[in-house]
């Protein structure tokens, strides 16, 4: 009884890999209605996606069973080797990447492809884990807050320099690992401020903008009670706020590629000229508008597995790697999508609960890291699909085809299992 109850708290987290299981499953059958072409005469035809894939599945679990053969404190010890592998890689990139899709992103090995900043994610957060777990470190002083974001900004900078915005954009999540480990509340306060005056600056201009950030600075000065700020200092923040709007507006119309500012145009609704408006739904609203419908049209209960009309008939673009999430909407309807939510939801509370329970503090940050990376891609790659958010390069964790992608993320999820595992050493 006793050894049984050892086994149960601390083995394996048996919820987690599941979990895992699950997803990835399903991620395959849908890819497998996403891509396949007539008949399927062989669930593991290579020359068929869903056949590749299937490979990828099989060496997954080789490499899970490789990743839980090390020991754990191998992962804190060498953090910083893996670390710096992992920013070697994306550096080699600017020298023997291929373009992919106007993206230099990838490695090209024979007929196949490797995409470094898919393993980056994990090097990042053992990192960003090892660094805040290190004694001397103090996230309530400035300098080490800034080293700490130098951790994350250089694979950050390294990826958007190879043309791949989605990906830069993940290492935003980070931030939720800051915050729960000491990064003080203004932080937050700024973060949410900033989107507001970006989203405002772009829907109705500086003008506007100016007057709304006036009147949000000036009431709070004259109603908070206690600790009320200088008069000089609401201008100050007054006029930052200001600046940093004119400064979205400027970096819009002549940083973003027209592409770029297609879509988040299609997206607040800026442009009002009808033809151009036209336009732009047909070339860059096209993917969208297609997995908008495919969703819709698959109801409550779905078409079924392989009845997907539109999935069938490739109106979705690129439908097997980021618009995956669209098949299950029409595939398997309301209920299948919210049933892949669930699973989503469950892997991501599941692996917060557990973190919370580490005794070391590199293994809840890093368990936190996971989180944080697998709740950004679900949030970011769902609402782009349904069109809740502007349109992203950003796969689903588990779901969107693709070698590298699922491979760092089971290396990211199955490193944080093994760390579970060992929770009895760590004192």
């Amino acid at each position: 009884m006793h050894s049984r109850e050892h086994q149960r708290k601390f083995g394996f987290d048996w919820i987690i890999i599941v979990l895992f299981l699950l997803l990835v499953v399903f991620g395959w059958l849908n890819i497998m209605s996403a891509s396949h072409e007539g008949e399927i005469g062989s669930y593991f035809d290579m020359s068929q996606l869903y056949g590749k894939h299937a490979v990828f599945v099989g060496l997954t679990f080789v490499l899970i069973i490789l990743i839980l053969s090390v020991e754990a404190k191998f992962y804190e010890r060498f953090a910083s080797v893996i670390y710096i592998v992992a920013m070697l890689a994306l550096v080699g990139l600017f020298i023997f990447g291929k373009d992919v899709n106007g993206a230099r992103s990838w490695y090209g090995i024979g007929s196949m492809t490797i995409q470094p900043s898919e393993f980056a994610k994990f090097a990042t957060a053992l990192a960003v884990a090892k660094y805040m777990s290190d004694l001397q470190t103090n996230m309530s002083t400035i300098l080490d807050q800034l080293k700490a974001v130098a951790l994350i900004i250089l694979p950050a900078v390294l990826i958007l320099l190879q043309n791949d915005a989605g990906s830069t954009i993940v290492y935003a999540s980070f931030f939720f690992v800051f915050y729960r480990e000491g990064l003080q509340q203004i932080y937050l306060a700024i973060a949410i401020s900033a989107i507001l005056l970006a989203i405002l600056a772009l829907k109705f201009g500086i003008l506007i903008t100016g007057v709304i950030a006036t009147i949000g600075v000036f009431s709070s000065y004259f109603f908070r009670r206690k600790k009320r700020a200088s008069l000089l200092q609401s201008v100050v923040i007054l006029l930052v706020c200001i600046s940093f709007s004119a400064g979205v507006r400027l970096f819009y119309e002549h940083a973003l590629k027209p592409h770029q500012q297609n879509r988040i145009s299609l997206w607040l609704r800026l442009e009002k000229d009808p033809a151009k408006l036209e336009r732009m739904k047909k070339e860059e609203a096209y993917n969208l508008i297609q997995s908008e419908q495919a969703i819709s049209s698959g109801g409550w209960a779905g078409k079924g597995f392989l009845q997907g009309t539109r999935t069938t008939g490739k109106f979705v673009p690129e439908q097997h790697t980021d618009y995956i999430f669209s098949t299950v909407g029409e595939e398997w309807g309301f209920l299948g999508s919210t049933f892949v939510v669930i699973l989503f939801m469950a892997l991501i509370i599941r692996v917060l609960y557990l973190a919370e329970s580490q005794k070391s503090v590199f293994s809840r940050v890093y368990g936190y890291g996971v989180a944080s990376i697998l709740f950004i891609h679900f949030t970011i790659n769902t609402g782009m699909v349904m069109g809740l958010i502007p349109t992203v390069g950003i796969p689903l964790p588990f779901f969107s085809y693709g070698g590298s992608g699922l491979w760092g993320f089971t290396i990211l999820l199955f490193i944080f299992v093994k760390l579970d595992s060992n929770k009895i050493n760590e004192w």
